[in-house]
């Protein structure tokens, strides 16, 4: 056999794994999230069942960022030690890309997170946060090309383009202008 046994690269192995997950999820929330904010859809029903795909799909993003980071400590070539998964730009490799992946670990928590406390923060500051969703997937999108090792590949490109394909148009569609709803007229009293 040649070459290094694969299992002396399973931490690294379950790293990259989780963070394919994790982009993926992320992609499949962020597009949901727009189809909904532009009403794509008006089918009875449709919303519901979109906003729990939408809602799991983001809450296994966050899960699977997590394992990301938490496998990534047992890589033994990196050795990013617990500061260098938790604090952005401290680990050596690649500091600003995995700085960059660190800073949407963060923001996907936070932003993810805050849709339970919306009642608490109110429901129109939380909507203007969560806005701010599109930025994790940039951000994870940037990480993954940057930081990661198949970052460049033909496969990741490729699935980098298809899902800027879906998701460039659907936040076009969220911010073109909408109508201001029609005046309501005054009754006309009967005689």
């Amino acid at each position: 056999m040649n070459g290094p046994a694969p299992l002396e690269y399973g931490w690294w192995l379950a790293s990259r794994a989780s963070g394919i997950v994790a982009l993926l999820c992320v992609t499949i929330s962020v597009a949901i999230g727009l189809m909904m904010a532009g009403k794509i859809s008006r089918r009875p029903g449709m919303a519901k069942a979109l906003m729990g795909v939408h809602e799991q799909t983001a809450l296994a993003g966050l899960l699977a960022i997590a394992v990301h980071g938490i496998t990534l400590l047992g890589d033994a070539w990196l050795n990013p030690g617990p500061a260098g998964v938790v604090v952005p730009f401290v680990m050596d490799y690649r500091p600003v890309f995995t700085g960059l992946g660190i800073i949407a670990g963060w923001l996907a928590v936070l932003l993810g997170l805050s849709f339970y406390f919306r009642r608490r923060i109110g429901t129109k500051r939380w909507r203007s946060l969560h806005r701010a969703t599109l930025l994790v997937w940039v951000l994870g999108v940037i990480h993954t090309i940057g930081a990661g090792t198949d970052g460049q590949s033909t496969w990741m490109l490729a699935f980098v383009a298809v899902s800027s394909a879906v998701i460039v148009p659907l936040l076009v569609l969220r911010m073109r202008p909408r109508p201001a709803p029609a005046p309501r007229r005054a009754p006309v009293p009967s005689s």
